[in-house]
Order: structure tokens, then C-alpha cells, then sequence
């Protein structure tokens, strides 16, 4: 204590000096400057008790409640900055089903009468137009404001477009084959058509991809259908994938049609005359008929021929499509002629001339020195090209007077449309639905009940003389359930997956409890058989699913609940 006395007398004594010094290097002040120095402090100092930095609520004021952690605690399968994950891959409209022509109860009906459905797979070369054609059927049948859009008039700073060129078909739903362009996964659409005479069907379609790549969704595809509608474009012809798709298709015994697409491009790209545009697609039929030709265990019935009735012409992209017995109701109808549009139709294809003045049709191009045209070329190109000329080449006065000539009634704005548009929406409303399309599938696609017996003898692998094969062969809805997998599909979020197979026997429901057989199943060994319970059933329209409590024989039907043990196609019974 004398030592800290000490030292506090010198510390003031100096104080007071350095005082001194200061005044009188300055001069004499009014007043004198009193300084206080504080001593420093020796008494010991806890080191839990010093404080370095200010309190939480000297910084953030009282009321505040301020939470410190010493230790991570956040997992280390959780990343400190999570990734953006998207929950939704896939366009789903299941919760708002869109408006159709036909009620959905009606389209369910349907499918429970096999005579009345036609399971049908879309093939083709890649970018020849199949989910295009696709649309076609859709559009006709569903309320799609994509589809009625017209894009605006173009101008010399803006590229013309295509007719209606929407960013994505009807069919393209995963985000992937909207960021590529192109199908990636075979995709089933359901809807009812009617044909020319009115009548309604059930289509089972399927869209499958063009790029070789994926020729095992075609496949897939294959084994669910009866029929494959083959798609050309006709420009391009048969292609390398237009080859697979049909080798595939006779492998599997199915029928097949033909559309030719895209046959505006013969007049607005390859601006060819009738004449020539007539042999450009009879030599595409031919391609496609020495393609069947080269395949095994083929036949003369399997030839396609616009007068057989199981080839159609189209244009997606301006939303029609014909056949020569379609396209001669029209005559028939107009003009009231005293004939059948078939017998018509037979003669609006090959080597047939029409000779305006006798009226008559003949096998001889020139008789008397007459010129004769064609009956193809009279009949069905001359009017389709005038109608492309005109509606470009003419001004709305003259166009609105040929329109109405033609029953074609547009409204004002209407002729204020980009031309293409403009043709389209001319092209749509002289067509009509593709009733022609409709006709060629019915008649030359068997139909689940007709095909029955050869998809069984085919596919099914047991013995053909029980009481399943016999159910399977008669499409049998009363039979033993037997449901044929082949297609996997997951939800719009990835979070489970849902299967899609063909019914050959029985009706399956939601709550029933199913055997599911696995690929390496056998009758003497059931390790590759699970138990399940269905879930839910539904029928896959692409966009969206119609919920059903279940369906029979013949239909195709999607599945929740039996996914567990299916790895890649799978066969579902009955537990008895």
C-alpha cells in the first residue's frame, strides 16, 4: 500500500510540472488547466469475467432474443445451400379436367365394349409429324385455346412462323421434350372420334418417339396396340426410321396404315404442279410397300393403297387430314350425285382419267385426241391448290366471295390474320374433323375383341388350352383378370410411378388385390411375384387422367399401388 501511495504522489507530481511547462510555453491563461489522470487498476480479473465485445442486447437493445451455437448441428446429408429442386416435371391437369366434345362418363362407357375401341400406335420417322397428326384429333375433340391461337401478322422486321405454331404438342408433357423439341417417351391419349357417318369410337392412341434412339418406347408401344398408323412426311419419304417402325410392326402381326403428312410442302416449298405432286406421292406409297415387301411372313394383304382406304393425305401443321372416301362424301353430298362415296373413291386413284366433256371415267389418257386428267389430279389436288393460290393471292373482297361460294363463313378479323393462319384456319373449316382418319382406323385396325386371339397367341407364354388362355383369346371381361404391363409412367412430381397395361381377360378395380408377376416368373417358382393392392385406376389422356373404379377386357387402364416390384414390364392376375 506505501508503494501504490508513492507512485501515485510521483504520477501527480509529474502532472503537475508538465502543467507548468505547458503554461509557460503558452503565456498566462485566464484560467488554468486542471487534468485528472485515472490510476491504473491491479486487482485481479476473472477470465470468464472480462468482457471483449458487447452484449447481444447492448447491440440489438432489450427484447430482443438472440440464440448462439457452438456446435453444427445441421446433418451432413443436408447441404448448407440447398439447390433449387423443381417438384413438378410434367404438365398435369388432372385436377381440372379440360372440356371435350363427349362427356368423360361416355368415353368410359365406350371402353367397356371392346367392339367399339381401337388401341392404335403412331410410328414414324423423326420430325415427320406424329404428334402433330395427334393433334389434329385432339383438337377436334377437346376445348385447346393453344391450338385456336393465330399468331400476329408478320412484318419485315418479324419471321413468318408456321401456321400455329405452338411450343409444344398435346402429347409433349415432360419438361425435357419441351427443352429438346423431340418425344422422349411413348404417350397414350384417349378420346372418341367419329367417323364419316357419325358414328363414335373409343381410340386408344399412342404416341411414340421418332429417334432411334428410343425405338424401345415404339416398342413398348407395339405390345399394347392392334394397329400401327405409319406417318411419312412427302417430301422425305421412307426413311431409316420409317423402316424400323414397320419391320417392328409386322414382327408383332399388327395391321398397318399410312398417312402421308406434310403435303403442303409440295406446294408451298417444292411449288410442284398437280401432275407432278401426284407422282411424287404415289412413288411414297410405293416406298412403303416394298418396305413391307422386304419384311418376312408378309402378305399381298398387308399392301397400302389410297383405294384400299387404308392410306390418308394431311397437313398437321394447317389441320387436315382425307381420304379419298372422306373427300368424295364431300362431292357426293354437294352435288348430290346418285352414287356411293366408295365406288367414287375407287376411282380418285392410279392410272384413271376423267373426261370432262363425255363425263366419264376411262384407263385411257387420250381418247378421240382428247387430253383427259387425271382423276386424282381433277378431283382432289386442282381444288386444293386453287384453294392455297386463293386465299394467298386474293384481297378480302374476292376471298370473302369465294368462301361463301364454298360455305366458308369468317369473321372480320379473321381476314386480318397472318396468310398462313389465315389458310389454316380456310383449310380447317373446308375439311372439317378428320373423319377420314377415323374411317381408315376402324376399318383396317382390328379392333381388342377381333385381335384377340392372334395378340394371345403371340404374347402369352402358358399353356393355350386353360381356362386363361381361352378367357384371353375371346376377350373375356367375366374371365380370369389378366393385365399385361408394358409401360411405366411417373407422377408429376417423381414421387412414384404409375403402370400402364393392356387388359386381355377379366375386369380389374380399384381395391383389388392382384398377384404381380415379374419377368422371370414361373409356375413352379414364385419368387418373382409380389402381392399388391390397386390403389387407384385411371384412363391416361396424356394431360390429364380420368379416374375410373375400373375397367374390362380390351382397354387400356393405368394403375397406382402395384409398381413395387416391377422393374420393367410385369404381368398382373387375380390372387386366385
Amino acid at each position: 500500500l506505501a508503494t501504490s501511495s508513492e507512485e501515485e504522489s510521483e504520477v501527480e507530481h509529474d502532472v503537475e510540472e508538465a502543467g507548468s511547462d505547458h503554461s509557460e510555453d503558452e503565456g498566462p491563461g485566464p484560467m488554468a488547466m486542471e487534468l485528472r489522470v485515472e490510476a491504473p487498476q491491479t486487482q485481479i480479473v476473472l477470465h470468464e469475467d472480462k468482457q471483449y465485445y458487447p452484449d447481444a442486447e447492448d447491440v440489438f437493445g432489450p427484447g430482443v432474443e438472440a440464440l448462439v451455437q457452438e456446435e453444427d448441428t445441421q446433418p451432413l446429408t443436408e447441404p448448407i445451400v440447398a439447390p433449387i429442386t423443381e417438384r413438378k416435371f410434367q404438365v398435369d391437369e388432372s385436377a381440372q379436367l379440360p372440356d371435350t366434345m363427349y362427356t368423360k362418363e361416355f368415353l368410359v362407357d365406350l371402353l367397356g365394349h371392346p367392339n367399339m375401341v381401337r388401341n392404335i400406335a403412331l410410328g414414324g420417322h423423326l420430325h415427320h409429324g406424329k404428334t402433330a397428326l395427334l393433334d389434329v384429333l385432339v383438337a377436334a375433340t377437346h376445348s385447346w385455346p393453344e391450338w385456336d391461337a393465330a399468331t400476329p401478322i408478320a412484318t419485315p422486321t418479324t419471321k413468318m412462323r408456321q401456321p400455329n405454331e405452338r411450343a409444344f404438342g398435346y402429347t409433349d408433357v415432360h419438361r425435357l421434350e419441351r427443352q429438346r423439341g423431340i418425344g422422349l417417351k411413348s404417350m397414350p391419349m384417349s378420346l372418341v372420334a367419329q367417323n364419316t357417318k357419325g358414328k363414335s369410337y373409343a381410340l386408344n392412341i399412342m404416341d411414340t418417339p421418332g429417334h432411334a434412339n428410343f425405338i424401345d418406347e415404339v416398342t413398348a408401344a407395339l405390345r399394347l396396340a392392334d394397329g400401327v398408323v405409319v406417318v411419312v412426311d412427302a417430301v422425305e419419304g421412307v426413311m431409316s426410321g420409317t423402316e424400323r417402325v414397320i419391320r417392328a410392326a409386322v414382327r408383332e402381326g399388327l395391321g398397318i396404315t399410312l398417312v402421308i403428312n406434310k403435303v403442303d410442302r409440295l406446294i408451298l416449298e417444292l411449288k410442284l404442279p398437280p401432275e407432278d405432286a401426284y407422282i411424287k406421292l404415289k412413288h411414297t406409297v410405293e416406298e412403303v410397300n416394298n418396305t413391307i415387301a422386304t419384311c418376312p411372313h408378309t402378305d399381298a394383304s398387308m399392301r397400302v393403297s389410297p383405294e384400299l382406304g387404308n392410306v390418308c393425305f394431311a397437313s398437321a401443321s394447317f389441320g387436315w387430314c382425307f381420304s379419298l372416301e372422306s373427300f368424295a362424301a364431300r362431292y357426293v353430298d354437294t352435288w348430290q350425285m346418285p352414287v356411293a362415296p366408295k365406288e367414287l373413291a375407287r376411282r380418285l386413284w392410279g392410272d384413271v382419267y376423267y373426261h370432262a366433256e363425255r363425263r366419264t371415267f376411262m384407263r385411257r389418257r387420250a381418247p378421240d385426241g382428247k387430253q383427259a386428267v387425271r382423276s386424282f389430279v381433277h378431283f382432289v389436288l386442282e381444288p386444293l391448290y386453287k384453294i392455297f393460290a386463293q386465299v394467298v393471292g386474293e384481297d378480302e373482297p374476292q376471298l370473302r366471295t369465294t368462301l361463301n361460294a364454298l360455305g366458308i363463313r369468317l369473321r372480320k378479323a379473321d381476314y386480318a390474320m397472318n396468310a398462313r393462319d389465315l389458310l389454316r384456319r380456310v383449310l380447317c373449316h373446308f375439311f372439317g374433323p378428320p373423319t377420314g382418319l377415323v374411317d381408315m382406323c376402324v376399318a383396317h385396325i382390328k379392333s381388342p375383341a377381333a385381335n384377340a386371339r392372334a395378340k394371345t397367341e403371340h404374347l402369352y407364354t402358358g399353356q393355350m388350352d386353360g381356362a386363361t388362355a381361352v378367357a384371353m383369346r375371346t376377350c373375356d371381361a367375366d374371365g380370369p383378370l389378366v393385365v399385361s404391363v408394358a409401360k411405366q409412367y411417373p407422377s408429376s412430381d417423381a414421387s412414384q410411378f404409375y403402370v400402364l397395361g393392356r387388359i386381355f381377360s377379366g375386369h380389374i378395380s380399384v381395391g383389388q388385390k392382384v398377384r404381380v408377376l415379374g419377368e422371370a416368373y414361373a409356375p413352379g417358382d414364385d419368387e418373382d411375384m409380389a402381392l399388391a393392392t390397386v390403389s387407384d385406376a385411371w384412363v391416361y389422356c396424356s394431360r390429364y387422367r380420368i379416374p375410373v373404379s375400373g375397367l374390362g377386357a380390351g382397354s387400356w387402364v393405368l394403375l397406382s399401388g402395384v409398381d413395387a416390384s416391377i422393374a420393367k414390364t410385369a404381368t398382373i392376375v387375380d390372387t386366385s
